[in-house]
């Protein structure tokens, strides 16, 4: 909101804030106001706001080049001169600060006559094509032109001009063209504040200056450019401009709604001509990503009208038979009656489902309660399973909820940020940009991570330190930053006396000289001394945060370490305020929702325990069906279960276990071995090899709901084209729903968000209105905080007092030895998603063809291996073969790929272990052998039997052939 004053009522009030207007300047964050008038209009401002903003929040438009609200003034164009009472000459509306009394008048001839004449200068040395232009109707140079009356050109296009400079067409979603540039250095300002990657800047002086990309080939594609698209948003003209806009032409309307990749939950103006969309623009008003984004979200959206989309339903009585397309109808009645089959033989424990992080927290309640309702067991899990269920075991257990604690923010109040198992400037771009923006401004930094993460490169900051533990040792590694804090006196007494419990127990364990660095140094082969000098930074610090990510969850001891976590923050007492707090970064766009809505087989919506007869009757009566008391299966006892031959049924939602879970052989082994599995999807997938239904899922692009970012920022999700299969994925699961006898007869996932709404405390207060009137709401938003909570535990714990836990390090049990020397952790890249299955339909497959295995040069000397050899990669689970890259982010010892691509089959060597609470997987630490080997492996002859099954469904139904829209 903006305060503003009318004159004619001598009154202020607040005004909200147009996100889709352009303010010129960035926001003031003083809580001083002064009052000034501009052009006859008196109106009160924060100390510190440009003449320009404050002149827009008047309504009063200053014409403007160089300016734009997103990165600081510069004030090089000099089209936003004004004229200012006691001040000489005409300085720039956009570098000058308000002051209390100001007077400032923004029109009058000799001001008029200034602009002109620039303008003039600009037209001088750029193309007349506008009505040709991909930006024409879009180009604020061409606005500009008519805001300031500029009727001729004097100068011409005689002498030296820039009209033949080189288009630079590398990156695959937007055009550089230079002979529109007006060096406004609008993209060079945003590549530096914005997404802090610096891979832009300008070259030369005066005529000669340029933009360049820093590089020999001076183009993006060679750049350090990640294509975050910030330059093509700041850009007033068409020199930098999205492929699809030149192709497709200016779209004609826009719809906000919110990401489908991670856990930041980036809003986005979805720009569209009718039912195509043209762009993806991130959207002001987002409040986790403030108009900022990367360049899945970006860019990265084609896959929801790719040709690959399977958009009619289809079945088959064995899995060794071609699919028959068939109607919706009988693929749902051949559904129901195999589930019911089943059930009749084999009891009501044999079925069972997986729920999607991908799809609405709307959709996840329905298929949850699909499963406990109409199934009548509470065999529900999510692919949450296998990455964060330690966050919400070891916070549930230590705080009381099982949620991050801060806004993203609240990291630009922080003073020291450590960074454990998480590498955001790949998983999660947009907070790892906002992050590196307040490294720049003086924050250290802390990294505890096996790899030399991108983050440590960060250009301008102070201070980092970085702690290369070896995989499987976080554990140690957090007891021993704990044992100097308290050693050497540097806890928070007073929070701990104030707000804790179970103190003096915890301190004592942590005391012992097991827990000390040098008793430490040998497991986690970390410098003792870089332990206490990080450990005193974190501890000294006036806010500290801390920010996990799977490199933390996905170990035997990742519910022990999440506790670690929590024990460090009570003990220095980083909880309750901005600046501070336990922050899981979570990786799919709705995992927190998920494990929100009730995905947990314990765990009702809300993480109400199925075994409490009062939460459980309270879901009972408004289900109208009695509920089973104790938990169903997780993920892998349904796997266990479906080889001994008890649990024969699966319905699985927007989820590839076959390519996400781990040691591939046991999930192909435990799918052969149902009678019935259900894949509802976009995509035929890897798990739908094994499959008996196909139901054809919805994108994103297709529905209504919700997601749930890492911040408990509940965000709307909003239908911008119909469904490509009819039907949305809500829609779908309630058809089965009543197919299998429990009715179920929701209008619009409005109706079924006001049925979570009373059933689940921390959302009581949550509605589709109030997300429309507050933009977003992060939970809890109930009686006592109606409008959310965007920070939690201010004054105390859902559990009275925080609580420390015993935490012992115990080795992981898959070490490395004499025939697996070497340990192999896992990770993402930035430009592919998970199992790839959107991104690789796009031309993010581009800037990743494949994944790769990352090896130390010592460990690659001595093998003999050099950069693109193919490397055999050996477990105890399996083996497959990678491409080599030799890299110095590792260290020796340590290997590193990533899962985006089915053919590399990383998940075939991962093994079982997993964590001793939660199941979650152990991904992280795997002992492998890696020798080189002259030619892929079988393991890619198998992934040539998936792609052949795909090749016959679209060449059995050629009308499934689509053209991918925008990208």
């Amino acid at each position: 909101m903006i305060k503003y004053y009318d004159p004619a009522t001598n009154t202020s009030f607040n005004k909200a804030i147009d996100f889709d207007k352009d303010y010129g300047t960035p926001a003031s964050t003083s809580t001083e106001i002064v009052a000034i008038e501009i052009d006859g209009v008196k109106i009160t401002v924060p100390a510190g706001t440009s003449v320009m903003r404050a002149a827009a929040i008047a309504d009063i438009n200053i014409p403007k080049l160089c300016a734009t609200d997103n990165i600081e003034a510069f004030g090089s164009c000099r089209l936003c001169a004004v004229q200012i009472e006691g001040m000489r000459g005409y300085p720039t509306s956009c570098t000058t600060p308000v002051k209390e009394g100001m007077v400032v008048s923004t029109e009058n001839n000799d001001i008029a006559k200034l602009r002109r004449n620039i303008m003039e200068l600009y037209i001088s040395d750029h193309p007349l094509d506008c009505l040709t232009c991909s930006s024409n109707g879009d180009c604020e140079l061409q606005d500009m032109a008519g805001a300031v009356g500029l009727r001729e050109v004097r100068y011409g296009f005689d002498g030296e001009n820039h009209l033949d400079a080189k288009i630079d067409d590398s990156n695959p979603y937007f055009t550089f063209e230079p002979s529109k540039c007006i060096t406004c250095s609008r993209c060079v300002r945003a590549c530096e504040e914005v997404q802090g990657t610096f891979a832009l800047t300008i070259e030369g002086r005066g005529f000669a200056s340029k933009v360049s990309a820093g590089t020999s080939e001076n183009d993006f594609s060679s750049s350090d450019c990640v294509s975050c698209g910030a330059c093509v948003q700041a850009c007033p003209t068409a020199t930098l401009m999205e492929k699809s806009v030149i192709d497709k032409g200016q779209p004609e309307h826009s719809i906000i709604t919110t990401c489908a990749y991670c856990g930041v939950g980036c809003s986005f103006k979805a720009e569209m001509k009718g039912e195509e969309v043209i762009r993806m623009v991130p959207y002001k008003g987002g409040k986790a990503n403030q108009g900022h984004s990367c360049v899945k979200g970006r860019f990265a959206f084609g896959y929801a009208t790719h040709k690959d989309r399977v958009t009619e339903p289809m079945i088959r009585d064995s899995i060794d038979q071609p699919w028959k397309v068939v109607s919706w109808d009988e693929a749902l009645e051949f559904s129901a009656n195999k589930i019911k089959k089943i059930q009749a033989e084999y009891g009501r424990e044999s079925v069972g489902g997986i729920t999607s992080s991908r799809c609405t927290n709307e959709e996840t309640y329905l298929v949850q309660k699909l499963i406990r309702a109409a199934f009548g067991n509470n065999n529900t899990d999510t692919c949450a399973r296998v990455c964060h269920s330690p966050t919400g075991y070891g916070l549930k257990a230590t705080i009381g909820e099982s949620a991050g604690t801060q806004t993203f923010d609240s990291v630009m109040k922080a003073d020291v940020v450590m960074v454990i198992g998480a590498n955001p400037t790949d998983a999660h771009p947009v907070f790892a940009s906002q992050l590196r923006k307040r490294l720049r401004q003086g924050a250290e930094l802390i990294v505890v991570d096996p790899r030399t993460i991108d983050l440590l490169n960060t250009a301008h900051i102070n201070a980092s330190h970085h702690l290369p533990l070896k995989p499987g040792t976080n554990v140690a590694m957090i007891n021993a930053i704990a044992h100097v804090i308290i050693s050497e006196g540097l806890e928070d007494k007073n929070f701990i006396d104030q707000r804790t419990d179970e103190y003096n127990a915890w301190r004592e364990f942590i005391l012992e000289e097991v827990n000390s660095p040098e008793a430490m140094e040998s497991i986690t082969t970390v410098n003792a001394e870089l332990i206490r000098l990080a450990a005193r930074t974190f501890a000294k610090a006036k806010n500290g945060a801390i920010y996990y990510g799977l490199g933390v969850t996905e170990h035997s001891q990742g519910s022990t370490m999440v506790m670690g976590i929590a024990n460090l923050a009570l003990a220095t007492g980083n909880i309750g305020r901005e600046g501070v707090g336990i922050n899981p970064l979570r990786g799919q766009n709705n995992v927190q929702g998920s494990c929100d809505m009730g995905s947990f087989p314990q765990e009702l919506p809300g993480y109400q325990h199925v075994s409490d007869d009062v939460l459980r009757e309270k879901f009972e009566k408004n289900w109208g069906v009695t509920l089973d008391n104790v938990p169903g299966f997780r993920i892998p006892n349904m796997f266990d279960a479906a080889i001994e031959g008890t649990f024969k049924a699966m319905y699985v939602q927007g989820e590839d276990i076959l390519q996400s879970d781990p040691n591939t052989q046991h999930v192909q082994a435990a799918l052969s071995s149902l009678e019935c599995l259900i894949v509802q999807d976009i995509f035929l997938n890897e798990t739908a090899l094994y499959a008996h239904v196909f139901l054809p899922g919805s994108s994103f692009l297709e529905k209504d709901g919700t997601f749930t970012n890492a911040e408990r920022r509940i965000n709307r999700v909003r239908k911008v084209m119909k469904p490509l299969a009819k039907f949305a994925d809500w829609e779908v699961t309630q058809k089965l729903s009543n197919a299998l006898g429990y009715p179920m007869n929701y209008q619009h996932p409005a109706e079924i968000m006001d049925e979570i709404a009373s059933l689940v405390p921390t959302f009581s207060k949550v509605s589709y209105q109030k997300l429309d009137e507050l933009g977003s709401i992060q939970w809890p938003c109930n009686e006592e905080f109606p409008d959310g909570s965007p920070i939690m535990h201010v004054e105390s714990f859902p559990i009275g007092k925080g609580r420390f836990a015993i935490t012992p390090y115990l080795a992981s049990e898959d070490r490395a030895n004499k025939r697996f020397p070497l340990l192999l952790t896992t990770g993402r890249i930035l430009s592919q998603y998970n199992v790839g299955a959107q991104t690789r339909r796009t031309a993010n497959q581009t800037l990743h063809t494949e994944d790769l295995l990352e090896i130390h040069p010592n460990d690659a000397e001595e093998r003999g291996i050099n950069d693109g050899d193919w490397l055999g990669i050996s477990s105890r689970a399996g083996d497959t073969v990678l491409k080599a890259k030799v890299s110095d982010r590792m260290q020796s010892g340590v290997v590193f790929t990533t899962f985006h691509h089915p053919i590399s089959g990383a998940n075939v060597i991962t093994t079982d272990s997993s964590d001793w609470a939660t199941n979650c997987p152990e991904y992280k630490v795997t002992a492998v052998q890696v020798e080189k080997v002259t030619s892929p492996s079988a393991w890619q002859t198998r992934y040539k039997k998936f792609t052949a099954e795909q090749q016959a469904h679209f060449k059995r139904s050629p009308k499934k052939q689509k053209t991918t829209i925008g990208n």
